[in-house]
């Protein structure tokens, strides 16, 4: 989510300047090192204005999401028909995350975001009209979530791999940290406000704001410079999936960003299990599944919003690997607590833990990777994050059908820690990972 060397030095025009530049040191204000960094916000209006509208339009997005869920079941009366909405996105997602990624390697990337996200806008226009016409077919909003899907599965790779041709190698901690706050905030507040909006005026107003929103990541991409990719690092050519794949096969430090997060993600992925949870430790009901929902999101949040400590660490592998067990500890003890509040807590320090993984393994990504693979290192990105956390919901609803909840969650973050500790032991010099020197 990177050497950047390169890319800044030839891209060509005034934020390629800065890019490249060797900036000066000077002292971090305190409220920098203890808040969000919002130093990318300042010195880049590309970035602050890509920033600005990713964050209006996932809102918008989030918002969308609920919508649909709402208007299947409202059709259908069937959750099940409501679990079909997110296999409708995955699928897409994991296919054509490869895909868009190598596309992303290959064309001018701002085109690619600005026709991507075009194509998303259309899809919201495609379900307000439809919900205003009084035209309700499950089919439709099924065939327009995997389209939805593909759109963000191609736009998401190059968006990503346009911030360190935007920004210096230091200011790449932050904007991710900036950049894990949009997709919390939104995780959180696009649901609420949907569920509300809906309510008041009707799926085709949730839709309609959506549209609305796009125009902000729209406006963004159509005030970008020219963003084609460098070929001077990698394979000329037509860019290939298969390249991709081959590259991070021997790239071990970039490899054990992706382990490192399946380790968590399959291992000790809890959320399956809430419901049940609810019910059998802590006597709840549907609110206090939601409150479980909620918790990992409030840390994450967290984190982002007191990240401003993250641009000063320099062992970037090690950071990650501390964080990861972290998670694997805190959703442990989650699984050995019995009191809703402490419950609650151990779900939020674990959510925090992940913001800063992430943080660290995106700014990974992009810095020691070059320009030519950032697109096609993204798509993976994209396909590990969509895939890992759903192949962690069948372990451990497996687990616990077979054993217990409480063994499935003790014994998946405890596996989680012996599993990173194992992979930092195994891989010693990820540990060492000095951003000074980026090294793939």
């Amino acid at each position: 989510m990177p050497s950047t060397t390169t890319s800044d030095e030839t891209s060509g025009d005034a934020s390629d300047e800065t890019s490249g530049a060797s900036p000066e040191k000077r002292e971090i204000p305190l409220r920098s090192r203890i808040f969000a960094d919002l130093t990318p916000l300042r010195t880049s209006p590309d970035y602050r204005r890509l920033w600005c509208g990713n964050t209006v339009s996932w809102m918008g997005q989030q918002m969308t999401a609920l919508a649909v869920s709402l208007q299947v079941y409202a059709i259908t009366k069937s959750t099940f028909s409501v679990g079909l909405v997110g296999l409708c996105s995955l699928i897409p997602l994991v296919v054509f995350g490869l895909y868009g990624g190598a596309i992303a390697d290959t064309v001018d990337r701002r085109k690619l975001g600005l026709f991507s996200a075009s194509g998303a806008t259309v899809m919201s226009i495609v379900l307000a009209t439809a919900a205003l016409a009084g035209y309700h077919r499950v089919w439709l909003l099924y065939t327009v979530v995997a389209l939805q899907a593909v759109c963000f599965a191609m736009n998401a790779p190059a968006r990503s791999s346009m911030i360190p041709r935007l920004l210096p190698t230091e200011q790449l901690p932050a904007a991710n940290a900036l950049n894990s706050l949009t997709g919390n905030l939104g995780l959180m507040g696009g649901p609420m406000l949907g569920g509300v909006i809906v309510g008041l005026w009707g799926y085709q107003a949730a839709y309609l704001i959506d549209v609305a929103a796009f125009s902000g990541s729209l406006y963004a991409m159509w005030r970008l410079p020219a963003m084609r990719p460098e070929r001077g690092d990698g394979p000329r050519g037509r860019a290939s999936v298969l390249d991709g794949l081959r590259f991070l096969a021997t790239r071990p430090n970039l490899r054990m960003t992706f382990f490192s997060d399946m380790a968590a993600m399959v291992l000790a992925q809890p959320r399956a299990l809430f419901p049940a949870i609810a019910v059998l430790w802590f006597a709840g009901d549907a609110k206090t599944v939601g409150l479980l929902a909620a918790a990992p999101a409030v840390g994450a949040v967290l984190g982002g919003l007191f990240s401003g400590w993250l641009g000063g660490i320099r062992r970037h592998g090690l950071a990650i690997l501390v964080a990861v067990a972290a998670w694997g500890a805190a959703i442990a003890c989650f699984g050995l607590s019995r009191h809703l509040w402490l419950g609650l807590l151990f779900l939020a320090v674990a959510g925090c833990a992940d913001t800063i993984s992430m943080v660290f393994r995106s700014t990974m990504l992009q810095a020691a990777t070059p320009d030519a693979m950032r697109g096609r290192l993204q798509g993976v990105f994209i396909v590990v994050v969509a895939g890992g956390p759903r192949l962690g919901d069948f372990l451990a609803g497996s687990t616990a059908d077979l054993t217990s909840p409480a063994t499935a969650v003790i014994g998946g973050g405890l596996a989680c820690v012996l599993v990173v500790t194992g992979l930092g032991l195994g891989r010693r010099a990820f540990a060492r990972y000095d951003a000074s020197d980026p090294q793939p």
